[in-house]
């Protein structure tokens, strides 16, 4: 996390948009109708370009409603910056009563949010298990965005973390799955 932290705004803002950038080339972002993402916050990646690229493209935008207590997530649709409201952990949520739940089921593209990733998919989130839970019969793809100095070599993981399809960082996109 301190490496993010170091990064001036002018870095990260370009290493954002070339993320971005290679995130919309993806099949998998061109045939998505719903997209399931996190409202970031610095110094993860720029998420608010993601969300209003996705609404300028007529994507569905989902954002996650935590539970605390029960540690499960629940994604309902924005259509506006104005239904969001500051919840869990300091987070964007939606404003339930001004949004529409979205059934898992119908996302067809997550993005999952994380602080360091293997290229082979593994991921080490914020704690809490959030993700991890959601993803255990999730059906859709699987895309993280990462600055390149994220992807590390090994990191500790457990039974029940799950990996993520993708890794777009600014200089590669990684394919988890397809390995050659």
């Amino acid at each position: 996390m301190q490496d993010l932290r170091e990064l001036d705004s002018l870095q990260y803002a370009q290493r954002s948009f070339q993320i971005g950038e290679r995130l919309y080339q993806t099949t998998e972002w061109k045939n998505a109708q719903t997209i399931g993402i996190t409202v970031s916050r610095f110094p993860e990646i720029d998420t608010w370009s993601i969300i209003r690229m996705a609404w300028r493209q007529g994507k569905v935008v989902t954002i996650p409603k935590s539970s605390p207590i029960q540690k499960e997530m629940s994604f309902y649709q924005i259509k506006t910056f104005l239904q969001m409201e500051k919840g869990y952990s300091n987070l964007y949520e939606p404003i339930t009563k001004e949004t529409r739940l979205f059934p898992k089921s119908e996302i067809d593209l997550l993005i999952v949010p994380g602080l360091i990733f293997t290229m082979k998919g593994d991921r080490l989130g914020f704690g809490g298990g959030f993700y991890d839970r959601f993803l255990s019969d999730y059906q859709g793809y699987t895309i993280a965005l990462a600055f390149t100095n994220q992807i590390k070599e090994k990191i500790p993981t457990e039974p029940y973390d799950l990996p993520v399809q993708k890794i777009v960082t600014e200089s590669a996109l990684i394919d988890c799955v397809n390995k050659e």
